[in-house]
């Protein structure tokens, strides 16, 4: 069982209802896409301690979490406050590239403090979400909101195996690792390659092995929701 699916499981949130966790979200997911950054600001700070006491995880664990996309993000940021123009006039600093001037704006400043608030807040609502939500409960809210059925199985079937991908994934990287496979970096190199390529030919296998599994079972198209 993955980390964040195990503690969706043990938060203290785990036994209400459903629809109002995903009220909740949605309330939150509009605050962090409508309003102004003093608004997406205060719901972040706020989200945060929340999170941390309702999912039962130390402040340090969630903090990084919440930097994973930070990478991404900052590059998103980047290319948004910094701009050509052919002048350097308006812009608060600029570098000469040929006939070109790259440099930062106050227009562009000021989308990129903008889309930084909103891409935090957005995050900070979805793993309050997820870590309070078992997958179970999201099916159900799924089906409150009459998504169609064929929608449902194939998200319940992505669910599962990303189960699968990652237990094949992780047997066959620690026998690589009992061989030695990861010693150098050449090594490594060659241990990943046969890494991707067993990995796949071991996950067909797992769903040729369910399928046997379904027809035995006399499966008859839809699954049981």
């Amino acid at each position: 069982m993955l980390e964040i699916d195990r503690l969706a499981w043990q938060n203290r949130w785990h036994d209400r209802s459903p629809m109002g966790k995903f009220v909740l979200y949605m309330v939150l997911l509009a605050i962090a896409l409508l309003t102004s950054p003093r608004y997406q600001c205060v719901t972040l700070f706020a989200l945060m301690p929340l999170t941390c006491y309702v999912a039962r995880i130390g402040f340090g664990r969630y903090l990084r979490w919440l930097s994973l996309p930070l990478g991404f993000l900052a590059v998103s940021l980047l290319s948004i406050a910094v701009s050509f123009a052919w002048n350097s006039q308006g812009m608060l600093y600029s570098l000469r590239l040929g006939s070109l001037f790259l440099g930062l704006d106050q227009h562009g400043l000021v989308l990129a403090n903008q889309a930084m608030w909103r891409s935090m807040t957005a995050l900070a609502a979805t793993y309050f979400f997820v870590l309070t939500t078992p997958f179970t409960q999201i099916v159900y809210i799924l089906k409150r909101c009459h998504l169609p059925r064929l929608l449902i199985e194939h998200t319940l079937l992505c669910y599962r195996f990303i189960f699968i991908f990652i237990d094949e994934a992780v047997a066959i990287r620690q026998a690589q690792s009992l061989r030695f496979g990861y010693r150098t970096l050449r090594t490594g190199y060659h241990s990943l390659a046969m890494l991707v390529g067993m990995l796949m030919l071991r996950v067909m296998t797992r769903y040729h092995e369910m399928s046997v599994a379904l027809e035995v079972k006399l499966y008859q198209g839809e699954f049981h929701l």
